[in-house]
């Protein structure tokens, strides 16, 4: 399926995107990327360019591919075919895209993905639900965070204009988006829940040798 651009840049202008939640999802994008210490990062989705221009800043060469073009990425195309040689970059970063893709076209996106990269692929998602959470501090003592969600399993997800689907709703389970990854050759190394950015959940890959998983 070709897609196209579902908003224009003022959409990223909203209060939406300049809220404390988006701010930690940053946060955590930036730190995943950093634990796989890429020298060279394609990041699909440009947004506001925060974790470009953050990671940038520490050293990394960040290539951007958007297929939205009045937010001035480096290369203009779709997750679903992008346009770069086998093993072009260390890492790959995918915050909040394959939601904006029909999720049967999401096996395709994860074999790019997997084919353009060298080791790392860290993916965000969207996952809606009920949340309880409690975040502590005492002195001396690390932060502590209590995090449990009830995800929306029975609610079956109809296009909103953006999102094709969300993790978490029926016929999108964890299980089966891990699936989907293994099948595109990606191992995965670590599944993140985070109290202080409840919507979203972070999936850190690497990718596998051939018979390895």
């Amino acid at each position: 399926m070709n897609y196209q651009a579902q908003v224009g840049r003022s959409h990223y202008e909203g209060k939406a995107y300049r809220s404390q939640e988006r701010w930690n999802s940053y946060w955590h994008q930036i730190s995943l990327v950093r634990r796989a210490n890429p020298k060279t990062l394609l990041e699909v989705g440009v947004w506001e360019g925060v974790v470009a221009r953050e990671l940038t800043a520490t050293g990394v060469a960040v290539t951007t591919i958007d297929i939205a073009e009045d937010l001035h990425p480096d290369i203009v195309g779709s997750i679903t075919s992008l346009p770069f040689p086998d093993k072009s970059f260390d890492a790959v970063l995918a915050a909040e895209i394959l939601e904006h893709i029909q999720f049967g076209d999401v096996s395709q996106a994860l074999r790019e993905l997997s084919r353009v990269v060298r080791h790392s692929v860290i993916i965000s998602v969207p996952h809606p639900g009920y949340v309880f959470s409690l975040i502590m501090k005492f002195p001396l003592l690390s932060r502590i965070s209590l995090f449990a969600q009830i995800p929306f399993f029975w609610q079956k997800h109809c296009f909103n204009g953006e999102h094709y689907w969300e993790l978490g709703k029926y016929g999108y389970s964890v299980f089966h988006f891990e699936k989907l990854a293994e099948e595109a050759g990606l191992a995965l190394v670590t599944y993140e829940a985070h109290a202080d950015d409840p919507g979203h959940r972070f999936f850190y890959f690497k990718k596998s040798v051939p018979g390895t998983v």
